[in-house]
């Protein structure tokens, strides 16, 4: 027998996982969608605020607006750490001090060579850095200023190295001269290693036993050749900022302290070297570009070089999160970047809002066609659903039960009454009566009761025998074990038959509707109507049309995505023209004709099938309009204006509409569009039932 063991799956994402929710965060996106905003700038919008799980299902996830402002903040307090000239500033305390303690040596003197020194101490140039060159080979009288001036040389060596290296100052404190050969050996086996690289031949072996032997010199471990270039060259680029940074007798007395430091050190080379090396491999890195510090402390070069490294960082982390550039994506944002300016939280808000845009397009609410952003018909339908529940919501007035549901069948609804089967019914079957009916025909027959209980009994269909066979097989009724149905025992429910509508709902498009804050509404409404017939009433035939100067069709999920029109014009003479085609298609159904609108035609369509705009409108536009306002009439298709503005030629056109075809007129607030449009059509649909 075989033995099988059990343990984690570990070979890719767990099959048997539940998928991931995002219904949260699509209504969130939805509902900047359903105010009017493209897909695409509403995911943009979720991703910038972040999810808040109203329900407490999941931890809140914080958006990118937050960690850019915890961003900001950060550089904030970098740039009020200190000065940058802070080594300079040390430097020159250092010097003067070595130079007064020599004086006071000297003073009590009265030889010449006391006076000469003297002199030679006074024609020192006021530049730091030339001023310790001059000294390099000054015979120090005083043991005090000989020991403060290699003091300062071996600030300056630290400072420098520090610079470069991350952490050298601390492991060159204790000035062993053994160090400093290994910091000259490490930096000749570097520069080695990179022009191996630079010929093909390195290898990571090469970089594993370089790390094995001078690894404790690098605190930010680098794994690979490349991650220890970056880490330098971004050091050496902020570097290059301190020197741009000041002022330009500052960067060159740095400059000169710098070179005079490397050069006693020996290392004067092979820093070259590597300089060269390091702008060579990333020239990307900004060098040379000015940073202001306002802080009122001095910094050390080393420290001021980690400040401005890190300011170089949060900038370009800055810039990734802010996304304000075309085709930004979330993989832009440096996750290692991240985790060292905000930690690891951080890093996991990341990551779930990664996840957000991804499973939205994995699992179908979003595409992405030729790089634009959209809407699928899955999401369209979770957003109609959406904006059909806030409809309902606030419908607080009324009877429960005031729009239909959708019943198992093509006939209607059920009354609670049963008939006897025709042929060509539709109606569900009465199992109880029918059965019911057979047992009490068998029994006034003198029929068999069926062993077992009635729950286990079959159910045979045979056709009646004729009269003039003989033989029990021959008589309808019971037999051992059955029930058998005859044709005339077979009942159906009743039910209240409906008839089915095409409803056509007119949308105005055109500039007015924003200039008025009625679109987002009026997307709202469309979404919500469309959910509710689709959905409750699958019968009736919907079309939505747009207008502006021209008239279209629209498909949901264009609406929910769609734009306003930037023309001139309201074209409802092409929309009713488009209307009228739908329900001609449908001439069994009964019409139901839905106009939102927030101005009178200013359009129509001339003969040549061109739109021709005059404001105000003109008589061709009205004459042309009522006119398909009297074929609607003849249709029987009742129209119902929703006006969204209070325009007296808007009012005079509607009520000219209203007393030719009948209709009603609504004037509701923006926000109660929805309310009075949905149930306007359940009142239509009742009425008509």
């Amino acid at each position: 027998m075989s033995r099988y063991r059990y343990g984690a799956y570990e070979d890719g994402p767990d099959p048997l996982a539940p998928p991931y929710d995002v219904r949260d965060a699509l209504d969130a996106m939805g509902d900047s969608v359903l105010d009017g905003t493209r897909p695409d700038e509403a995911l943009r919008d979720l991703l910038r605020r972040g999810l808040r799980d109203a329900q407490g299902r999941l931890p809140d996830v914080r958006g990118l607006d937050d960690m850019l402002r915890q961003v900001r903040e950060r550089r904030r307090a970098l740039r009020d750490r200190g000065r940058l000239d802070g080594t300079l500033e040390e430097a020159r305390a250092l010097l003067d001090t070595a130079i007064g303690q020599e004086r006071a040596e000297l003073f009590p003197d009265p030889s010449d060579e006391a006076r000469l020194r003297e002199a030679e101490l006074d024609t020192l140039p006021s530049d730091t850095s030339q001023a310790i060159r001059r000294l390099s080979d000054y015979e120090w009288r005083s043991d005090a200023a000989r020991e403060t001036f290699e003091r300062l040389k071996d600030l300056l060596r630290r400072e420098v190295l520090d610079a470069q290296f991350q952490g050298m100052k601390q492991a060159l404190a204790n000035q062993d001269p053994a160090a400093m050969e290994r910091v000259k050996n490490m930096m000749g086996a570097l520069n080695e290693m990179l022009d191996r690289d630079a010929r093909g031949e390195h290898t990571q072996e090469d970089f594993d036993r370089f790390m094995e032997e001078y690894g404790d010199m690098f605190p930010d471990a680098p794994q690979n050749l490349e991650e220890l270039v970056d880490s330098l060259a971004r050091r050496a680029a902020a570097m290059d900022r301190l020197l741009a940074s000041l002022s330009p007798e500052q960067r060159a007395e740095l400059a000169g302290l710098m070179e005079q430091a490397m050069q006693d050190a020996g290392l004067a080379m092979e820093m070259t070297r590597l300089g060269d090396a390091l702008r060579t491999r990333r020239p990307d890195l900004g060098w040379g570009r000015a940073e202001q510090m306002s802080g009122e402390d001095p910094l050390g070069m080393g420290d001021a070089t980690t400040a401005l490294a890190e300011l170089a960082d949060l900038s370009e982390l800055e810039a990734a999160l802010g996304q304000d550039y075309p085709g930004a994506r979330l993989d832009d944002i440096d996750e290692d970047a991240v985790r060292r300016a905000l930690g690891r939280q951080a890093v996991d808000d990341l990551a779930a809002l990664r996840r957000i845009e991804a499973e939205l397009e994995r699992q179908g609410y979003l595409r992405r066609n030729r790089g634009k952003l959209e809407l699928t018909p899955k999401a369209v339908r979770r957003l109609g659903e959406t904006a059909l529940r806030r409809v309902f919501a606030q419908l607080t007035t009324g009877r429960q039960g005031d729009h239909d549901q959708r019943d198992a069948g093509q006939a209607g609804e059920l009354t609670g009454a049963s008939r006897e089967w025709r042929f060509g019914d539709e109606q569900p079957l009465d199992v109880v009566r029918t059965v019911s009916n057979a047992i009490r025909r068998s029994a006034m027959e003198g029929g068999v009761r069926p062993a077992g209980p009635p729950a286990s009994a079959t159910l045979k269909l045979v056709e009646p025998a004729p009269p003039d066979t003989g033989g029990a097989g021959s008589r309808p009724g019971l037999e051992p074990g059955g029930v058998r149905l005859g044709v005339d025992d077979f009942e159906v429910h009743e039910t209240e038959r409906r008839t089915g509508a095409a409803v056509c709902l007119l949308v105005d498009l055109s500039y007015s509707m924003v200039l008025r804050g009625t679109w987002a509404v009026a997307k709202q409404t469309t979404l919500a109507l469309h959910t509710l017939v689709t959905s409750k009433f699958p019968q009736d035939a919907i079309q939505i049309i747009g207008f502006s100067n021209y008239a279209r069709v629209l498909h949901p999920t264009e609406m929910a995505g769609l734009d306003w029109d930037m023309v001139q014009g309201t074209n409802l003479h092409h929309a009713l023209m488009i209307a009228g085609r739908h329900l001609d298609r449908h001439p069994d159904f009964e019409p139901i004709v839905l106009v939102v609108t927030d101005g009178e035609p200013t359009a129509h369509l001339r003969p040549d099938g061109r739109s021709l705009f005059d404001y105000p409108p003109s008589t061709d536009t009205l004459v042309l309009t009522l006119a398909e306002v009297d074929k609607m009439t003849r249709r029987g298709a009742c129209m119902n204006f929703f006006m969204l503005a209070e325009d007296r030629r808007l009012v005079s056109f509607v009520e000219e509409v209203a007393r030719r075809n009948g209709g009603r007129v609504f004037a509701p607030d923006a926000d109660r569009l929805g309310e009075y449009v949905v149930s306007d059509y359940l009142r239509v649909r009742r009425a008509r039932r």
